[in-house]
């Protein structure tokens, strides 16, 4: 079954007042993975659309034509993928890969059919999708995780020490506007990204993973002189808007992945918050 949700665009003005189930409401994604099914939520913020694919017994392939004005999904779109769960196969325009746990893959715009298959029912793949709109095509790209070199980040004295995969990011593979990659922290380490960022002219949606069962990742979000805060479990993600900071903190460790859309891709427009200027 295929479940299609959108969620509006806010700006900070609508939030002020917000309680926390409306918070929840309108940037919490639950259920991201549903074992044989496809839940897909579609942000108005930059139009980004993000997936989990948990197929089982059977393949399953994201189908959206009349839902986004097209003939077919990735006819005006790219797509971004990773594999969080077991190991499984891709199917892209009758090219079948393996992906085990933590592979991904940059698909161009204009492929008409991706399916995706698990190898082991009792132990699903769980893909990650990310998709933007694209204005032009850039080679369909396989990214293991083992060929990737992570960045090392952060210490321990801070709480991040962290390593930063990056997938679809212009030093890995070519993109219109998506980016998109997966951030490790080490034991003992608690935050995501401290001192905090804005990013004006790109939103960003994270999916937060090996989040342990009695854990919680509070995920702060606003303005920075207005912050808000969402508590987010196991393989739950957040809407982060553009003009909001994106920072969180964990009750243990934990993995996420960032997915990006905008016109800059080399991160060199962060608009750095100061931890004593967060109120």
């Amino acid at each position: 079954m295929q479940k299609l949700t959108y969620r509006h665009a806010h700006g900070p003005a609508d939030i002020a007042h917000w309680d926390t189930q409306q918070l929840r409401d309108e940037f919490l994604i639950e259920p991201v993975f549903t074992p044989g099914d496809i839940n897909i939520t579609y942000s108005f913020h930059d139009r980004m659309l993000v997936a989990g694919v948990t197929p089982t017994t059977e393949a399953l392939e994201v189908v959206l034509d009349k839902d986004l004005g097209t003939d077919f999904f990735l006819q005006e779109r790219e797509l971004g993928v990773i594999n969080i769960g077991g190991p499984g196969s891709i199917d892209i325009d009758g090219r079948v890969e393996k992906m085990a746990t933590q592979d991904g893959f940059y698909i161009s715009r204009g492929t008409r059919h991706v399916t995706y298959s698990s190898d082991d029912p009792s132990n699903p793949a769980k893909f990650y999708l990310a998709s933007a709109p694209a204005h032009t095509e850039y080679p369909t790209t396989r990214i293991s995780i083992d060929d990737i070199k992570p960045l090392e980040m952060g210490d321990g004295m801070s709480l991040n020490e962290r390593k930063i995969y990056q997938y679809v990011h212009p030093n890995v593979c070519q993109s219109a506007q998506l980016q998109m990659g997966l951030t490790k922290l080490a034991p003992g380490s608690a935050w995501n990204t401290m001192p905090a960022h804005t990013h004006a002219r790109r939103m960003e949606v994270y999916l937060y993973f090996d989040v342990p069962e009695d854990a919680r990742v509070f995920h702060l979000m606003g303005e920075p002189e207005a912050t808000k805060h969402l508590a987010v479990g196991n393989e739950q993600a957040v809407i982060s808007p553009s003009w909001s900071i994106h920072s969180g903190v964990g009750t243990s460790n934990y993995t996420f992945i960032w997915s990006m859309c905008g016109e800059n891709k080399a991160y060199t427009d962060m608009d750095i918050v100061q931890p004593n200027e967060i109120l």
